[in-house]
C-alpha cells in the first residue's frame, strides 16, 4: 500500500475521531490521495454519482425508511404493544416481554433499530414507568437492546447497504436474519426474565380470553405487513426493491386510511423526515463508493488474500478476530460508516478463507447493531435519552446485562453457523 493511501486513512479516522461526519472525513481523505497520486479530482464526483444511480438495490432504502414513517405514525404502535400485552403481559416481568416481543413485531417492518426505538420505544417505556412498576433506566436500556432486533429479522437497511458492497444476494441475507433474530429475543425475554424474578418486577393482569379475538383482530392488518413483505420476495413476486415499495405502500395505507391516524400535515412531515435520512444515508454510501476506488486503485483485495493465506489462519480465528475488532470499532463508530467503509476491507481475507458471505453478513450485522447500545457512543442510547429524557447514566448502568446476552448470542452464530444458515438452506440455498 502506497503512502498516499495510509494518508487517506490517517485523514478518515483522525477526523471521524474529532467527531467530524464520516463522509466528510472520507471525501478530504480521498482528496488528499487524489491530489498525491496526481489524479483528477473529478472521479470522486464520477465515481460516487455512478455507484448511486447504477444500483437499483439502493432504491430499497428510502422506501423502507418511509414504510418505518409511515408505521409510527397513528395507532399503529398502540394497537401492536395491546396485542403483545394480551400475550405475555401476564407473566412477571410482562412488559419487559411486551417490549422484547413488540420489537420482533416492528424489525418485521422498519428495517431500522433507530425507528423501532423511536416509534414504539417512548410508549412502551411510558409504560413501564408508570406507577414506578420498573426503574426508568431499566425501562430505557431494555427498549435499547431489543431495537437491535430491527435490522436483523428482515426488512434490513443495513444487509441491503452488506449486499450493495458485497454482491451478496440480499434474499437470503433476510432469510439468514430471520432465525437470529428470534434467538435474540428469546435470550433478551429470558434475560428479562432473571432480573424480574431478583427484583420481584410485578405481574400484569392477564386480558380476559373474550377479548383476545379483538385484540387480534384490531392489530391484524399491522401484522400482516411482514407477512405481505416476506411473501413478495420469496414466492417470487417482486424483488427487494419493488417488496420495499409495497411495505411503504401498505403502511401509507394502513396508517392513512384503515387507522385513520395521518392528517396530511403529517403525511408532509414524514416525507421531509424521510428524505432527510436518505440524503444522510446517501451522501455516506457515495462517500463509501469513492473509498472503495481507493481501495481497488491499491490493489488491497489481492493484498489481503495474499497476505491471510500465507499466515494459514482458520476460518473460526479469523471471524472471532473480526468480531472482537468491530465490538470494540461499534463503541466509536455508527452503523453505517462500519458497514460501508470497513467492512469491504475485509471481504476479500473471508472469500479466500471460503466464509460464507451470508453468514459473514449476518454476522456482521448483529455485531454492528450490537455497537449501538454499547457505550460511550450508543446511539441508540442517546436516542432513548433524547425521547425520554431518563438520564443516560441511569440507562447505561442497566444496559450492561443485555450487552453480555447480545455478545453471546453473536459468539453462538459465530461458533455455529447453521443459526444463520439453516432458514437460507431450506430456501434452496447451496452455501
Amino acid at each position: 500500500m502506497s503512502n498516499a493511501f495510509f494518508l487517506a486513512l490517517f485523514l478518515l479516522f483522525g477526523l471521524s475521531a474529532l467527531r467530524v461526519p464520516v463522509a466528510l472525513a472520507t471525501y478530504v481523505g480521498a482528496v488528499a490521495y487524489l491530489f498525491a497520486t496526481r489524479q483528477d479530482p473529478g472521479l470522486i464526483v464520477e465515481q460516487g454519482l455512478n455507484g448511486l444511480f447504477d444500483s437499483y438495490l439502493l432504491l430499497a432504502v428510502p422506501l423502507f425508511i418511509m414504510a418505518a414513517n409511515f408505521m409510527n405514525a397513528g395507532s399503529v404502535s398502540d394497537r401492536l404493544l395491546t396485542f403483545c400485552l394480551a400475550l405475555v403481559g401476564r407473566f412477571r416481568g410482562g412488559l419487559g416481554h411486551v417490549n422484547v416481543i413488540a420489537n420482533i413485531i416492528f424489525a418485521g417492518m422498519s428495517g431500522s433499530a433507530v425507528a423501532d426505538a423511536a416509534g414504539i420505544g417512548r410508549v412502551i417505556i411510558d409504560m413501564m414507568r408508570k406507577e414506578n412498576r420498573y426503574p426508568a433506566g431499566y425501562a430505557a436500556a431494555l427498549t435499547a437492546a431489543a431495537s437491535v432486533i430491527g435490522p436483523i429479522i428482515p426488512p434490513s437497511i443495513p444487509m441491503v447497504l452488506y449486499a450493495l458492497i458485497s454482491d451478496t444476494s440480499i434474499g437470503y441475507l433476510f432469510l439468514g436474519g430471520i432465525l437470529p433474530g428470534l434467538f435474540i429475543g428469546v435470550v433478551l425475554m429470558a434475560m428479562n426474565a432473571w432480573i424480574a424474578t431478583r427484583r420481584n418486577f410485578p405481574r400484569d393482569a392477564a386480558a380476559p380470553l373474550k377479548e383476545m379475538p379483538r385484540i387480534t383482530f384490531r392489530a391484524f392488518p399491522a401484522l400482516m405487513l411482514p407477512v405481505i413483505l416476506l411473501f413478495g420476495i420469496y414466492g417470487g413476486a417482486t424483488t427487494p426493491t419493488e417488496a420495499a415499495s409495497v411495505a411503504a405502500a401498505y403502511a401509507l395505507f394502513l396508517s392513512a386510511i384503515a387507522y385513520r391516524g395521518m392528517s396530511w400535515t403529517d403525511f408532509g412531515h414524514l416525507m421531509l423526515d424521510a428524505a432527510k435520512s436518505t440524503a444522510v444515508v446517501g451522501l455516506i454510501i457515495a462517500s463509501a463508493l469513492v473509498l472503495n476506488y481507493l481501495v481497488a486503485s491499491e490493489n488491497i483485495p489481492a493484498l489481503m488474500s495474499k497476505k491471510i493465506l500465507a499466515i494459514e489462519t482458520t476460518p473460526l480465528v479469523f471471524l472471532v478476530s473480526v468480531n472482537v475488532l468491530f465490538l470494540l470499532l461499534g463503541c466509536l463508530f455508527d452503523a453505517t460508516t462500519l458497514i460501508l467503509i470497513v467492512i469491504p476491507l475485509f471481504l476479500p481475507a473471508a472469500r479466500a478463507l471460503q466464509i460464507d458471505m451470508v453468514h459473514f453478513g449476518v454476522v456482521m450485522t448483529v455485531n454492528i447493531m450490537i455497537g449501538l447500545v454499547t457505550p460511550p457512543y450508543g446511539v441508540l442510547l442517546f436516542v432513548i435519552n433524547g425521547l425520554t429524557g431518563i438520564p443516560l447514566k441511569d440507562i447505561i448502568r442497566e444496559v450492561w446485562p443485555f450487552i453480555l446476552v447480545l455478545c453471546l448470542s453473536l459468539a453462538t452464530m459465530v461458533v455455529w453457523p447453521d443459526v444463520v444458515l439453516f432458514v437460507p438452506r431450506l430456501f434452496g440455498y447451496l452455501g
